[in-house]
């Protein structure tokens, strides 16, 4: 997601110079004044992963930098006049480094240092649980996918983790995590995906810091890409589903929505994402135990799920009667047999399913209803705030 080593070296000056960086003995300097310092300090022990190793050379370049932990070689990248050197990596947890640098002065004289630190020891690590999406939801992905990451640790540093979650685009497009809770982050862009994008999801979180004594087990990467854009509009008061792909009209359908009886039973207004589709789906009422008024039980066909609280577009052949002219479901979107067999072969998982005209609106955080969220809401709860999706290197 973010520029990474470019933007990194741009910061080797301000850490060059904090209280961990060390210099020789004799100020390692020759005769032109050329000197070498190294960050983290020589001795330097328990230091967190997320620290980078970082090698400056004052009035002079660097000829070589070799770094190693536990004996296997560390990598980094020079700047581009060889003033200064960063590790790429986090470090590895509980492992003793020693870094070795040799310096040119003006006269061609050398100037060498050498520094040896240990890192903090792991006592628990992390990993993802869960990465959405996964290969269930195809390789072909709506407008309106998130990217949701659910941790099997709680994460406390989410600064250290946040850096390390990279999206990667073959499209600019600006977007931005955000902190569900302490074990679930989302991405969504500030917008809709822009149609036909590639996407990667870099998590490099081996080594990473998640939070006292807890580091990543290892990196995580995740490819998909966006299709179509095809948005659907479902309008409660007019009992109609708008269907556009490209900005073109393709299909309306009538539709009959929830009927907001004395159960409440609307269904919510805002921009619901398309989460699943399911052939065959049987339906419980949520409110109501058998015996109870308002208790139902029924198998339902051609199902598009759009929310965590059970509501669908799904075939109902019971009201196409009122489908057009009104509103008589449990909540659910209901179209006849033969529309939701096209709906659901027409709609891909991220697709917006944008429903107005309830007065029951959807929450933010039920299903995958991220837009819900105002942009500026939703960076309140991003620790790095907003930035543009890194360029895809391979399209």
């Amino acid at each position: 997601m973010r520029a990474g080593a470019a933007g990194a070296l741009a910061l080797l000056v301000a850490a060059a110079g904090c209280s961990l960086t060390s210099e020789s003995a004799d100020g390692g300097r020759d005769g032109t004044g050329t000197a070498i310092r190294i960050s983290p300090a020589d001795g330097a022990s328990d230091l967190p992963t997320g620290l980078p190793i970082t090698v400056s050379a004052a009035q002079g370049t660097l000829k070589s930098v070799t770094v190693t932990a536990g004996g296997r070689p560390v990598s980094g990248v020079f700047s581009a006049d060889r003033t200064q050197w960063r590790s790429d990596r986090a470090l590895i947890p509980g492992a003793t480094y020693q870094v070795h640098a040799v310096a040119s002065g003006p006269n061609g004289a050398t100037v060498e240092r050498t520094s040896r630190f240990t890192t903090e020891k792991a006592v628990k690590t992390f990993g993802i649980d869960t990465l959405i999406p996964n290969k269930d939801h195809g390789s072909t992905l709506g407008v309106g996918m998130p990217i949701i990451i659910t941790f099997d640790q709680p994460i406390s540093d989410r600064v250290s983790v946040e850096r390390n979650l990279i999206v990667e685009a073959s499209r600019p497009v600006e977007g931005a995590w955000h902190w569900l809770n302490e074990k679930k982050v989302v991405w969504r862009p500030k917008e809709y995906w822009p149609a036909h994008t590639k996407v990667r999801v870099v998590a490099r979180l081996a080594n990473v810091r998640g939070g006292a004594g807890l580091y990543g087990k290892q990196d995580y990467v995740r490819e998909f890409q966006i299709g179509r854009e095809q948005i659907s509009v479902a309008d409660t008061k007019t009992h109609h589903m708008t269907v556009k792909r490209d900005g073109k009209v393709i299909k309306v359908i009538p539709i009959s929505a929830g009927s907001g009886d004395v159960f409440r039973h609307y269904t919510t207004s805002g921009i619901h994402v398309a989460m699943s589709r399911e052939p065959v789906t049987v339906m419980v009422s949520p409110d109501a135990a058998p015996g109870q008024p308002g208790y139902y039980r029924t198998t339902t066909y051609h199902n598009v799920r759009i929310s965590d609280t059970g509501e669908y577009v799904h075939g109902a052949p019971w009201s196409v009667g009122s489908q057009g002219r009104a509103n008589v479901s449990h909540g659910c979107v209901n179209a006849s047999p033969a529309n939701a067999k096209w709906f659901m072969e027409n709609t891909l998982i991220g697709d917006p399913i944008i429903v107005t005209g309830s007065p029951r609106k959807l929450e933010p955080t039920n299903g995958w209803s991220y837009f819900q969220a105002s942009w500026e809401d939703w960076l309140k709860q991003s620790r790095l705030r907003a930035d543009f999706a890194a360029p895809l290197a391979s399209v």
